[in-house]
């Protein structure tokens, strides 16, 4: 699982027009990763919208948007073109990233691990920095990723 401070480890997943999306390709550029379950019910839902109506924010703060889940490509679509979402939907059904990042086996009261992915955050600087993570986060996690963002001087390059 990768640690705060440390480089976050690059990987390379399907969005959800099948084009391949790699992490080291946003060097330069803040990355905000976060895991959701299932496309399409109700929390996962409201998590991408709350991601998407605070998208000008994170933009502004020189951050750009990644969700993963572990639903096919197709579910994934469709679900962005429902929701509107302005940002990428990556598809790992083999858990290629969820696993090793911590993301996969959601806790139920702290006692149970089920075989889910947990809802989860990520923060990546632009130098390909973790900054912060949160696994297993609630709602909200847009509110944290803008709080952590604000605490980031901007970016020379950004315009």
């Amino acid at each position: 699982m990768p640690q705060i401070g440390e480089p976050a480890p690059d990987f390379e997943l399907p969005n959800q027009d099948g084009k391949l999306v790699r992490l080291s390709d946003f060097r330069g550029k803040r990355v905000i990763l976060f895991a959701f379950t299932k496309a399409g019910t109700p929390g996962c839902t409201a998590q991408a919208c709350a991601f998407r109506d605070e998208f000008d924010d994170l933009s502004d703060a020189d951050a750009v948007v990644l969700t993963i889940s572990s639903d096919s490509q197709q579910a994934l679509t469709q679900f962005k073109r429902n929701r509107n979402l302005p940002y990428d939907l990556l598809s790992d059904p083999d858990l290629a990233m969820l696993k090793p990042w911590g993301a996969y086996g959601a806790s139920m009261l702290g006692l149970l691990r089920l075989p889910l992915t947990a809802h989860s955050l990520w923060v990546i600087d632009e130098n390909g920095i973790l900054i912060e993570e949160k696994i297993g986060i609630p709602m909200g996690a847009v509110h944290e990723a803008l709080r952590v963002l604000g605490t980031l001087p901007p970016l020379r390059n950004a315009i």
